[in-house]
């Protein structure tokens, strides 16, 4: 079976690929910036493992021998799904699989911010980290005794909420209905926007949530509350928490995800001391990487058998 993993392989990952040969899967990879040998390879692949760059409607129908779309992760926006459903290639994801490694990304953004890490880490470098300004120094933050809103409450928070509760932390949540077995505070969505001194997303991206936080919704926030935003980059209006963020409507926000990926080098966001950025990858671990490929290589094995295959989309 000819598999083409659309996403950059290090030393370690091409190795485990190469290994499959032995499984009877014949995998290449290619970077998603690299349109010209995906094109080449495309016409003979039978399954694309798929990372984040777009499969549109026309990539579908040049997979000409195309069976099934793996996505490496949950989100499935990146994905035309009705010409996947027209062209009768199955879709599925992977619900679950990055969730430890995006809630540890989470909690690691929401403590940088408190910190204020990029200024120090900055400060210490250029000889100035014993000689901040008393104002700067007393900004400074922990997560015991703020209230974190997490909106929505799938796999990602559910790991989450009980670290943020251990460290002191009150934690409510907003969903489309209250889970019975939440450890957290269920609350609407705009309720949890005035209470939070820290709001993390953990909904994916549709129709219905795209633009979900934007100029009225983050004026409705508490003056110098947080954002984390490990989800997806068009929940968020960038150019309103742009300006929420200089305002000081928000003292600061945690951004693992964009409008455009990768971010433009003249992105207005990159000029402020008070985001912490990191490129996408809050997904990505060791232990991530090897429970996607057991699911990759057990749908690939499925298909073959003619078995139903796991977690299917379409």
């Amino acid at each position: 079976m000819k598999i083409l993993l659309h996403d950059v392989a290090g030393p370690r990952l091409q190795r485990q690929l190469a290994d499959m040969a032995t499984l009877g899967l014949a995998v290449d990879w290619v970077a998603p910036s690299d349109d010209a040998r995906f094109y080449a390879l495309l016409p003979d692949t039978e399954v694309i493992w798929h990372g984040l760059r777009w499969i549109s409607a026309d990539d579908v129908a040049q997979g000409g021998k195309l069976r099934l779309i793996q996505k490496i992760g949950v989100g499935v926006n990146t994905i035309d799904l009705d010409a996947a459903k027209a062209h009768g290639v199955a879709v599925c994801n992977m619900p679950g699989s990055n969730a430890r490694a995006v809630a540890e990304m989470s909690l690691l953004l929401m403590l940088a911010c408190l910190r204020r890490l990029p200024v120090l880490d900055r400060a210490v470098r250029a000889g100035e980290g014993w000689t901040l300004d008393p104002a700067f120094r007393e900004s400074l933050g922990e997560l015991a005794g703020r209230t974190v809103g997490l909106v929505g409450f799938g796999a990602i928070p559910q790991i989450l909420a009980p670290a943020l509760t251990a460290l002191g932390a009150e934690v409510i949540y907003t969903a489309t209905a209250p889970k019975p077995a939440a450890t957290a505070r269920f609350v609407a969505l705009d309720d949890l926007l005035r209470q939070a001194d820290i709001v993390s997303l953990h909904i994916p991206l549709t129709e219905a949530t795209t633009g979900l936080i934007g100029a009225a919704r983050l004026a409705e926030m508490k003056p110098g509350a947080i954002l984390i935003n490990t989800a997806r980059g068009g929940l968020v209006d960038q150019a309103a928490l742009t300006a929420a963020l200089r305002s000081g409507q928000l003292s600061a926000a945690g951004l693992d995800v964009f409008a455009d990926e990768p971010i433009p080098a003249g992105e207005p966001l990159l000029a402020l001391d008070n985001v912490v950025l990191t490129p996408h990858l809050g997904w990505l671990s060791g232990g991530t990487l090897s429970r996607s490929l057991k699911i990759a290589v057990e749908n690939c094995r499925r298909l073959a058998a003619g078995e139903p295959l796991l977690h299917r989309v379409v």
